[in-house]
């Protein structure tokens, strides 16, 4: 079983393979002190990206953190990305699809987003309308 830490590598690996391969310059940056992992570059805009896996949560759903967590000093810390990403581009291993999600639309601590369900409800966030289709928010 590999740890959180390399479980998020071979996330941020697929990222930028999926990224350069819908005609993206990928960047990253030198060391763990940013808030994002990546940086993609359209030609014209750069946009910070958060590399998130996601896991089932509940049947038909896969959930992500939108926030960071560390120990510090023997503390637990929790911190959101609020105006340090543009797009948290998330893995789902049981699908083996990336769904890309604007910074601004997402909560601040965990998302869901939804395959299937027996009701329409403007609160569900459909993991189809975030299937990352080579274009970033």
């Amino acid at each position: 079983m590999r740890n959180s830490k390399a479980v998020g590598d071979v996330t941020e690996a697929r990222a930028i393979a999926t990224l350069v391969a819908h005609g993206y310059s990928v960047s990253v940056p030198f060391g763990d002190n940013d808030k994002y992992d990546l940086i993609a570059d359209d030609g014209s805009e750069l946009t910070r990206i958060q590399c998130k896996t996601g896991w089932s949560n509940k049947p038909e759903t896969l959930r992500f953190n939108t926030h960071s967590q560390t120990t510090r000093d023997g503390q637990y810390h929790e911190t959101t990305y609020h105006d340090s990403v543009d797009a948290f581009l998330v893995y789902y291993p049981e699908n083996e699809r990336f769904y890309c999600i604007d910074a601004a639309e997402a909560t601040a601590q965990k998302m869901e987003l939804r395959f299937d369900g027996e009701i329409d409800h403007p609160a569900i966030n459909w993991a189809s309308e975030y299937e990352f289709d080579g274009r970033l928010p």
